[in-house]
């Protein structure tokens, strides 16, 4: 009984969050390497699409930033859109990892900003520096996090010429 609740359970959370993914012309596994694998068919095929971009999460993160594996950069998520949409989703998880600096969510968010891995530590050590500027309070917001973050980024000496994702 459990396994068929479960079952359930995945299959309408399936249906219900692949319907942009139809939409934009990708099969319910959206696009990326579960795409190639998955194809646009109806099916289960789609639950190993899902399954394999999990698994290369990196590779589906590159490849929606920069239109290969079957992404188009106009699909699902605009790359103007796509820190934002990162930041909300993460934005508990980053703001331990500010705190600390490092963790896995904010050497994604300096790759975002197209910092190379080389600087991935002085963007780390930027934002534990000035946690305080960044994450003002309680009340700050993923978009105010990411404009104080890309402020402290332009200023920065190193950080503002070694990733090209730098606004400002």
């Amino acid at each position: 009984m459990k396994k068929l609740l479960m079952a359930g359970a995945v299959l309408v959370t399936f249906i219900t969050l692949s319907g942009p993914a139809f939409a934009a012309g990708y099969g319910g596994a959206g696009c990326g390497p579960g795409s190639l694998v998955a194809g646009t068919q109806p099916g289960a095929m789609q639950l190993v699409g899902v399954t394999t971009n999990s698994t290369f999460k990196y590779t589906q993160l590159s490849a929606i930033t920069t239109g290969f594996s079957n992404c188009n950069p106009q699909g699902l998520v605009k790359l103007d859109k796509e820190r934002e949409v990162f930041a909300q989703s993460n934005y508990s998880s980053l703001v331990r990892e500010m705190a600390v600096g490092e963790g896995e969510n904010l050497n994604t968010l300096a790759g975002m900003y197209g910092c190379s891995k080389e600087s991935h530590g002085e963007f780390n050590s930027m934002v534990q520096e000035n946690f305080q500027h960044i994450v003002q309070s309680e009340s700050t917001t993923s978009n105010q996090m990411l404009t104080s973050i890309e402020s402290q980024m332009a200023d920065h000496s190193v950080l503002s010429k070694s990733c090209s994702g730098v606004i400002g």
